[in-house]
């Protein structure tokens, strides 16, 4: 419960005498009051405080053109009247050459993943649902990157997320399953996925105990009992999100070329440089 200043004594008696004092005078008697407990406890509170942080303060301004963080591109009414309707403007590349990196961004959050590893060293069952965890985490993280390329890069977004929905429903339909549980696995998987977004989105945003309970959460289904396991997929995501953040935004809208880091390495710390991808005057 809050607690109302106390008043001094000679405040109190001006109080209790309030029909011959002014009440102006008793408005500015009790304005002071407070204003002194106030700084009393101000400096009380700052004594058993830990001392601040000290701000870095800079007098030279950065240019626009070094900052590193994107800026919304600029459309004009006809193409904010047309996706307001659902349909996509014009973008800076052909949607078709977006699509085809797109396919690409995907295959490689398929096909250059070394899967052992994870069901080793995580002690995940080799099943489907399995791999599906595993992929929708690096497709998580080409998301994280490709929505900072503005419009085009939250239309190729899409396109990953719709390649990655046709390639699980025919591993499911290779496996044999029947339509029914079919229709049920993919309902659930999809709640896992955009579930496991928002808890993803959240841990990458915080510290890392909020990242490694996104990851205990949806990558292990609470079944992880070995905290080495969740320490070690909280390095490899910082560090995977440190990688991709330094790629060349124009070239993986052009190419969709994504060469993943290691699950276990030595120096996890130090960024390796990524080999500039070369393609053709089509951007193929």
């Amino acid at each position: 419960m809050y607690r109302r200043p106390l008043l001094s004594a000679a405040a109190v008696r001006r109080l209790v005498s309030g029909a011959a004092y002014p009440r102006q005078l008793i408005h500015r008697d009790v304005c002071l009051t407070r204003a002194l407990f106030a700084c009393q406890q101000a400096r009380f509170s700052s004594q058993r405080l830990p001392p601040c942080r000290s701000y870095h303060i800079s007098t030279q301004f950065r240019n626009v053109k070094d900052s590193s963080q994107h800026t919304e591109e600029e459309v004009g009414a006809f193409t904010k009247l047309i996706e307001a309707m659902g349909f996509t403007g014009p973008l800076k590349y052909n949607k078709w050459k977006i699509k085809i990196a797109g396919l690409r961004m995907y295959t490689c959050c398929v096909e250059r993943i070394n899967y052992n590893d994870f069901f080793e060293k995580c002690a995940l069952p080799d099943t489907l649902n399995s791999w599906f965890l595993i992929a929708h985490l690096h497709v998580w993280m080409c998301l994280v990157r490709m929505r900072q390329e503005g419009r085009a890069g939250k239309y190729m977004c899409r396109y990953i997320v719709h390649s990655m929905w046709e390639d699980v429903e025919q591993r499911i339909k290779i496996m044999g399953i029947s339509a029914v549980h079919r229709k049920e696995a993919l309902k659930s998987m999809t709640e896992t996925f955009y579930g496991a977004m928002f808890g993803y989105d959240e841990g990458v945003l915080c510290d890392d105990t909020v990242l490694a309970s996104a990851l205990w959460r949806n990558l292990f289904s609470h079944q992880c009992e070995d905290p080495r396991q969740l320490e070690l997929m909280v390095e490899y995501v910082r560090k995977q999100m440190q990688f991709i953040d330094a790629l060349d935004g124009e070239d993986l809208l052009l190419t969709g070329e994504v060469k993943w880091r290691p699950l276990v390495e030595e120096n996890a710390q130090s960024i390796l440089k990524a080999v500039k991808p070369t393609y053709n005057d089509t951007g193929l």
